[in-house]
């Protein structure tokens, strides 16, 4: 049975997104790409991560760990490249299933260079929502009932409340304008166009 939902973008307030990092769930991909077709995709490097090295022998996965870190920790998205390049040429012919979960999002998985450098940490990863929801999702998987629609909502407002206080401000919050305006940010620094006449 399929189930249709329309959904009006001006309901929800955003107009486009520049960015979504996401795990594996291909619903929230085909959602977005049915909603905001425009948007860039960044893979999760932590899920990622996780996904090779289960496909990897445990005596391996140490090594393992470190060459795709040699990746995203690169400082530009060439030696990123070579890095994931380098990966794939030594674990190829022995671990076919683990370079292929690595190549099938290489465009996915590099696409955080593209946004300024400040932003890589919390791009990278789904992690900073997730640890977000972890008060919430702990206290509401221990409620057992009891609890009417509104009283659960009103707890999740007041969880993610308290939880708030702890949160860090985003690095680099002062250049999200630019990238919704568009400017470029190549291996994450802004690309300045030259002004002729200066020139």
């Amino acid at each position: 049975m399929a189930v249709t939902i329309e959904i009006d973008k001006s309901e929800i307030g955003i107009t486009g997104v520049a960015l979504a990092i996401g795990d594996g769930a291909l619903g929230f991909w085909a959602a977005l790409e049915e909603i905001f077709p425009t948007t860039r995709h960044q893979r999760c490097w932590c899920h990622k991560t996780q996904n090779i090295l289960n496909a990897l022998p445990k005596s391996v996965q140490p090594k393992a760990k470190q060459a795709l870190q040699a990746i995203w920790r690169s400082e530009a998205k060439k030696f990123a490249e070579k890095a994931f390049d380098v990966f794939l040429e030594t674990d190829e012919l022995k671990y076919p299933k683990a370079t292929a979960c690595l190549q099938k999002d290489r465009e996915e998985l590099l696409m955080f260079y593209r946004f300024p450098a400040a932003h890589w940490p919390s791009l990278r990863t789904t992690n900073p929502i997730e640890s977000t929801f972890g008060t919430i999702q702990h206290r509401t998987a221990r409620t057992k009932g009891g609890l009417t629609r509104d009283g659960m909502l009103h707890m999740m407002f007041k969880l993610g409340q308290c939880a708030e206080k702890t949160w860090r401000r985003l690095r680099g919050f002062r250049e999200l304008p630019k990238v919704l305006a568009g400017i470029q940010f190549p291996d994450g620094v802004e690309e300045r166009t030259k002004d002729p006449v200066a020139a």
